[in-house]
């Protein structure tokens, strides 16, 4: 990546204006065309969204939108698609024990709606506010009980593929665990155990840092620092670790490049988190340094791959970093989503952004944050802000599931490109809006109460 190293937060005003503007009419546009009996929008085919089943993990990010599109232009129908999505739609998600996707789908909705209650941005509401806190207590504590125990007597939560199955995805949904404890939750289990949430989240944090990401240390022949796989394969019946695997990416052994973003959206975001807790509490699990220094080693080490070894010079990642057909010297030159070579991702960029911005805040790193800016730049103006209000898509460009060809390649183009996705659009989202609290010095975004 070639660093924007003047690039501030107020440059990217106009884009943000307009990036908040077309999201409002996608949002409506999504809404009043959606057909709720076909399931959950997930990706657009045509400028269209459509569905894919699979897992049922884009719900959130739907009404998300929703209620951070209200959060910035203050529009009441916004709130209201949000509220009313959530209120009807998203129960099932609450209580889902068959996936690993609790903090996507339901911080992204009873978690937003409850902050800007709480920052005074919709009018308190005592008991709607408990309906959110109790959504969000059984949110993490069911997340907390799809769990593994692996050798060291520590463990992870589980993907949907099964007990075996640690995703890189995980990592953000931690902050459903990360609420509900803050909220003074538990997870009870067999003969009224009384399960921490907390200690779930810095073990399954301390098992991801381990086994998916990479440190150059000699570990197999593909030890590259900051190098993630997407998925860990334990053996359920000893606890050991097994292999390298992925759903999504090209090998085993490259990098998926939206895995390596959730890594360093989901590591950034858990040091902050981690900062705000007491040592007392943390001195119960290993102690402060202990596991910031974890935390911290896995972040860097991805955010620095991100930045050095796997994006285009204008930020944006091929999607797989080990893709056989990726175009020689791309890391010098400006992406180009209709290239006859890879499909480059957009989520990726979203995702990784947030990360890398907040990573900066954290160590007050300016290599982090401007890298940051530069992405976001990219992101939100053309070739990949969707100007057209016809696309229900706002970031295009960004791709699903390579290996399985569900990506949607236009007539005339010979890999997939020019769409969107409810995580990519929704990530997005999220970055826009931690951008323009930081213009408007407002207070900083945070998933947890400051």
């Amino acid at each position: 990546m070639k660093v924007n190293v003047n690039i501030q937060p107020g440059d990217l005003r106009v884009r943000l204006n307009r990036f908040f503007g077309l999201a409002a009419q996608k949002i409506r546009n999504i809404d009043s065309t959606w057909d709720p009996g076909r399931g959950t929008p997930v990706f657009t085919e045509g400028g269209k969204y459509t569905t894919r089943g699979w897992t049922e993990w884009t719900q959130g990010f739907q009404f998300g939108c929703a209620i951070l599109g209200y959060e910035i232009t203050r529009e009441e129908d916004l709130l209201q698609i949000g509220r009313k999505g959530t209120l009807e739609r998203m129960a099932s998600h609450v209580t889902h024990i068959g996936v690993h996707d609790h903090g996507f789908n339901n911080v992204s909705t009873y978690g937003n709606l409850r902050r800007l209650m709480r920052e005074g941005i919709i009018p308190e509401n005592e008991w709607e506010q408990h309906f959110y806190e109790l959504a969000l207590k059984a949110s993490g504590a069911v997340q907390a009980a799809r769990w593994t125990t692996i050798g060291n007597g520590k463990g992870y939560i589980h993907s949907f593929n099964g007990p075996h199955s640690l995703f890189s995805d995980t990592i953000r949904s931690c902050r459903a665990l990360a609420v509900a404890h803050d909220l003074g939750h538990i997870l009870m289990g067999e003969n009224d155990r009384a399960i921490s949430l907390l200690e779930r989240l810095i073990h399954h944090a301390e098992t991801s840092a381990q086994f998916n990401v990479y440190y150059g240390e000699g570990r197999d022949q593909y030890d590259v620092r900051g190098r993630v796989v997407h998925e860990s394969i334990f053996n359920v019946n000893d606890g050991n670790y097994r292999c390298p695997s992925t759903q999504q990416g090209y090998s085993p052994f490259s990098t998926w490049t939206r895995g390596l973003a959730w890594i360093v959206t989901g590591y950034a975001e858990l040091l902050e988190y981690v900062a705000h807790l007491s040592d007392d509490t943390l001195d119960l699990y290993g102690g402060r340094d202990m596991i910031n220094d974890r935390m911290l080693k896995a972040a860097c080490a991805t955010a620095d791959y991100y930045i050095h070894s796997i994006t285009s010079a204008d930020g944006i990642p091929f999607w797989d970093a080990g893709a056989p057909g990726l175009i020689e010297g791309y890391g010098d030159k400006i992406s180009d989503p209709y290239n006859d070579c890879e499909p480059v991702d957009s989520s990726a960029a979203a995702i990784a952004a947030q990360g890398l911005y907040r990573l900066g805040k954290y160590l007050d790193d300016a290599r982090y944050r401007q890298a940051a800016l530069t992405v976001a730049h990219t992101l939100f103006g053309a070739p990949y802000l969707s100007e057209d209000e016809g696309h229900q898509g706002l970031i295009l460009h960004s791709i699903y599931h390579n290996p399985n060809g569900w990506d949607y390649v236009p007539s005339g183009q010979k890999v997939a490109c020019g769409e969107s996705s409810m995580w990519g659009d929704y990530h997005a989202m999220e970055l826009a809006v931690l951008l323009q609290r930081e213009m408007d010095n407002a207070p900083y975004l945070t998933f947890f109460d400051q």
